[in-house]
């Protein structure tokens, strides 16, 4: 059990005590026939998706965030996925893409994640059957480097849509980026404010996003999935692309954030996730939501540059004369 690793006294990685998994498993979905959203609705559904990708409700999801196993082998705690050649791992997903394509409306928006290995075999999976908006590449700035290659540090993310009609909602997106050389006309600022803390502008979201930082072991959004998402990442899609209410449904649920994620900001949910130590880590994460609330790197209705909001505050405490003795320093809390 997780419980059993030895930690560092700041570590801040979620885990779940065997007593707890005995709780939350209660709350967990089976599914054995077709069911109606409002039986599944802000629930972990703990079985393999193609056993229950036929009993979901259609046209049910507003966006749908999918995190496929990259074609990799990888151990995800008692499952595993085994690399395939690129023909065989775009048969597989264009499977679950077949399936998963009934549960969408006419208006949903669908967002794909891959490493640059399996993003050609995303792109002739989603190119025939959805309208591509667009490939987000975000940096991963994680792990260490390679002798004979380029160190890999960054991943894939294609936008895509049922249809024309669509949600993209830009100005809850925009990045708040710190004015390096401030221009005025008359002395007043030219596309950009002026404050206390610094000068800033408001700046429109591009399909190049370097703002994020992997969760790791001081982050309180942690846990052991080894290939988790930052909420960051999932709210960026999630503001995007729904509106307050709207359902949002991850296939490939892993550790949760994206339901975590969609409870933060208003939205309903529900998720499909093979693995009961992990479905359960979901449950609790979500317990977690109900006393913070927050999304690190994310605040005022804006998304910041990675680091910067951290270093807003210790600037506005700065001048409050509070001290940050106990905080840990600055490569402890990237954002």
């Amino acid at each position: 059990m997780q419980q059993n690793k030895k930690r560092a006294p700041r570590n801040r990685t979620i885990t779940l005590t065997e007593q707890e998994q005995a709780v939350y498993k209660q709350r967990l979905l089976k599914l054995d026939s077709p069911i109606d959203l409002k039986n599944i609705i802000n629930r972990t559904i703990n079985q393999d998706l193609f056993q229950v990708i036929d009993f979901l409700p259609s046209q049910s999801v507003d966006l749908l965030f999918i995190d496929p196993p990259y074609n990799l082998t990888k151990t995800f705690n008692s499952s595993s996925f085994k690399k395939k050649d690129l023909d065989t791992y775009t048969d597989w997903l264009d499977k679950c893409f077949a399936r998963l394509e009934k549960i969408l409306k006419p208006t949903s928006s669908i967002y794909v994640c891959c490493d640059w290995q399996s993003s050609p075999a995303v792109f002739e999976v989603v190119k025939d059957r959805f309208q591509v908006r667009n490939r987000i590449t975000w940096e991963r700035e994680k792990g260490r480097g390679a002798s004979k290659n380029w160190k890999n540090s960054s991943e894939d993310i294609w936008f895509c849509t049922v249809s024309d009609t669509y949600i993209f909602n830009v100005d809850a997106v925009k990045l708040k980026r710190k004015v390096i050389a401030p221009y005025t006309v008359n002395g007043t600022p030219k596309d950009w404010d002026r404050t206390e803390q610094g000068n800033y502008r408001l700046t429109h979201p591009s399909n190049l996003w370097t703002d994020l930082t992997i969760p790791f072991w001081s982050m309180p959004e942690n846990t052991d999935h080894p290939t988790q998402k930052p909420e960051k990442l999932v709210a960026k899609a999630i503001l995007a692309s729904s509106n307050p209410g709207d359902v949002i449904f991850d296939p490939f649920l892993g550790s949760g954030t994206t339901s975590v994620v969609a409870k933060k900001l208003g939205r309903q949910y529900f998720g499909v996730e093979l693995d009961e130590m992990y479905a359960c880590l979901v449950e609790k994460r979500l317990e977690i939501v109900e006393i913070e609330p927050s999304i690190q790197g994310y605040s005022e209705g804006v998304f910041w540059e990675r680091n910067s909001l951290n270093e807003q505050a210790r600037s506005i405490d700065k001048k409050r004369n509070v001290h940050h003795d106990s905080i840990p320093q600055q490569q402890d809390i990237n954002f």
